[in-house]
């Protein structure tokens, strides 16, 4: 008897296929979907047309569509502003009037003058596509160097601007990736870090490796620049400049992954012809460079802390029986530490929350910074003499307000403040621990309209990351605000894997203990579902890039738990994710298919891997992009066509491929307000959420 096929509420295109077959210790893995893997194909593309065709002819079926769009987009116009950093007595900061695709920077030759415009990178694009990659001014304020990242690329460049003319120099330097520029003490250069130049077609897609720090000088060819450091033994090694705020000294910080374990190098930066110097770390632990008092260097370490302490080395002898330690380990995860007016002013995360602590040099408590509520802080950027610095604070129900803090007195002064066009006050935040599958206690942050009714039938979107030593704290969106107006409740949960809790809980949550991730998450919906604040048929899941592919494993391992699933830009084949750009760094969480107990690992929960023909899988929407040189589009091609060839029900399995994009930094405003129409709008569709169009 002929098995029936499976019903589908569309002609699925076609995808390209191969007989491709990988060993991997011995196993035998197909992977006909290898085709996919070249973007650039006459077959992909045509494949990715036909995908876009699909799901915008869904996406515009929906009447609620366009009603949606119009509410984010008034959500989201409002003022954004930066915290502005301090330069030979200007202030720099990027403000949005709302609805421009990227900020402007501007530049106050005093904190009370007008502000002037000084870089518009609108007027680089007619679509917004070209973005700010990191903007640094000279110490003197005369200079800025500027990186700029199109179509949402890590490839930047970066070039010089005379602040006063608002004029760009000659300089252009190229292949430059996760650098900024650090500027040398003269103002007459800066140092940076590039990789070599990639082939011809595999500047998206080839693996970066063999990264060179090297000072360029203001007025030369990038060709003349010097280099100052390499390692041709160790491909992976890469560099991070940094110049003590004395001028005194070059630290490189080494790492090899994305493990903040460090190796600190350093040399007298007048010392041209001189080798750095080894100073601390192989790799066994974080060693963040905050300021020197001479020869005395400070560092934030995880060194025999998991939470983190501040330590005082001497560098002539700089023994770890030697150290002195300033600020010691507390409950709390140390996450930051700004050197600003004689004083360490520290980030702390408190249960996912920012607290701040201000100390003097010897390492005394002298207060902490009252902040107004459960929220995030940050900024507290400055240089060491500073009497002032600047911090935002925001929430998940109020947007970023900047601060002006008052180094001496501890005073807070609200500096910019947006106008909304909602009131806050109709919302609530709570945070809840729940247990996971293991009785690890997790916390989870549930925003939503004040009064919401544990009655089960809540439309739910739960959102999660678990990743990287990232922690998850609370942050404004406009458009999850959307959500919430229509009735949602937005469920953000810190799972393991993440930064809130130290080292122990990054590391319970990686390689061979990566299932604790997908169960973190898996036992957050299954709670939300027992606490009678949703149901199946009501709770989506959604992340980003590692959170895509938290979302496609839990899809996968759990089908009947969702009712719509959002996996953006993730990393949904764990057998080659390493061959890509920068993916051989992710080896550090993920481990490596290389390795035979990881491949066991990463096969068991690889979302591609695990797509079983046959399955009703949830209304489920992949979106990538396809200038994608973080998380290779491929990723999210492959896991779509295997999900619609498997898809044993009429649940829709829809792609939507972003053109003119890459990872999501540096995205137009434009784009981004369309992605989160689009997925509310899906999410409508599915969930049977009451709007009125």
């Amino acid at each position: 008897m002929k098995a029936e096929e499976p019903a589908r509420p569309f002609p699925y295109p076609e995808a390209p296929k191969s007989d491709t077959v990988d060993v991997y210790h011995g196993v035998k893995i197909a992977d006909p979907y290898r085709p996919l893997e070249d973007p650039d194909s006459d077959v992909t593309r045509a494949w990715v047309e036909a995908e876009n065709a699909i799901t915008n002819g869904f996406l515009g079926s929906i009447p609620q569509r366009e009603g949606l769009h119009a509410r984010v987009t008034e959500l989201w116009d409002y003022e954004k502003f930066s915290p502005p950093g301090k330069k030979g007595g200007k202030y720099f900061y990027t403000h949005n009037t709302g609805l421009q695709n990227q900020g402007v920077l501007f530049v106050l030759d005093a904190i009370d003058a007008e502000p002037r415009a000084l870089l518009d990178p609108n007027t680089l694009s007619a679509d917004g596509t070209v973005a700010l990659a990191g903007t640094v001014a000279s110490d003197d304020g005369r200079l800025l160097a500027f990186g700029i990242a199109e179509a949402g690329s890590d490839w930047n460049v970066w070039k010089v601007r005379d602040v006063a003319a608002g004029k760009d120099l000659d300089d252009e330097l190229r292949w430059i990736k996760f650098s900024s520029a650090v500027w040398t003490p003269d103002h007459k250069g800066f140092f940076y870090g590039r990789f070599p130049a990639p082939e011809p077609g595999q500047d998206l897609k080839g693996a970066n490796y063999y990264q060179k720090v090297y000072l360029h000088r203001v007025g030369t060819p990038q060709d003349q620049d010097t280099l100052i450091w390499e390692d041709p033994e160790h491909k992976e090694w890469e560099a991070t400049p940094t110049v003590s705020d004395d001028g005194a000294y070059l630290v490189l910080t080494l790492h090899k992954g994305t493990d903040a374990k460090y190796r600190v190098l350093y040399r007298p930066l007048d010392a041209t012809d001189a080798k750095p110097t080894h100073l601390v770390g192989e790799f066994e632990a974080e060693y963040d460079f905050l300021d020197n008092d001479g020869p005395v260097f400070w560092f934030k370490t995880n060194k025999d802390a998991e939470r983190g302490r501040v330590v005082a080395i001497d560098v002539r002898d700089p023994k770890p029986e030697k150290w002195v330690e300033l600020i010691p380990e507390a409950e709390e995860t140390l996450e930051s530490v700004d050197v600003v007016g004689d004083r360490f002013i520290a980030s702390y995360l408190k249960d996912a929350h920012t607290v701040v602590r201000v100390f003097d040099l010897s390492g005394k408590h002298l207060r902490d910074v009252d902040l107004p509520g459960l929220g995030t802080a940050s900024g507290f950027s400055g240089k060491r003499k500073d009497g002032e610095t600047f911090y935002a604070f925001t929430s998940y129900t109020t947007p970023a307000t900047i601060y002006r803090y008052d180094v001496e007195t501890g005073a807070s002064t609200p500096w910019r403040k947006p106008a909304l066009k909602f009131d806050p006050d109709a919302y609530e935040t709570v945070q809840v621990f729940y247990p996971s599958k293991d009785g690890t206690k997790i916390p989870m942050f549930l925003t939503g309209k004040k009064g919401i009714r544990k009655d089960g039938s809540n439309p739910t979107l739960l959102y999660g990351y678990g990743g990287f030593n990232i922690p998850l704290t609370p942050g404004f969106s406009p458009s999850a605000l959307t959500w919430m107006e229509m009735g949602g409740l937005y469920a953000v949960a810190n799972l393991r894997g993440g930064g809130e809790y130290g080292e122990s809980w990054h590391q319970g949550g990686t390689k061979l203990a990566k299932q604790n991730v997908f169960d973190d998450f898996i036992a957050a919906a299954e709670w939300l579902i027992a606490e009678k604040y949703t149901n199946s048929s009501k709770l989506a899941i959604s992340g980003r890039s590692n959170g895509g592919l938290l979302v496609g494993a839990c899809m996968t391992q759990r089908p009947d738990l969702f009712g719509a699933c959002l996996p953006g830009v993730g990393v949904l084949d764990m057998l080659r994710f390493h061959k890509f750009t920068i993916g051989w760094a992710w080896v550090d969480d993920y481990g490596s298919s290389d390795d035979p107990d990881e491949f066991k690992a990463l096969h068991a929960y690889s979302p591609l891997h695990n797509v079983k023909p046959g399955t009703c899988y949830p209304p489920t929407m992949v979106t990538t992009a396809d200038h994608d040189d973080r998380v290779v589009p491929a990723h999210s091609f492959k896991f779509a066509a295997a999900l619609q060839a498997a898809q044993a029900c009429d649940n829709p399995v829809l792609i939507r491929i972003e053109t003119k994009a890459g990872h999501g930094a540096g995205k137009p405003t434009a784009k981004v307000i369309e992605e989160a129409a689009d997925q509310w709008a899906f999410l409508v569709k599915v969930l049977n959420v009451e709007v009125k169009p």
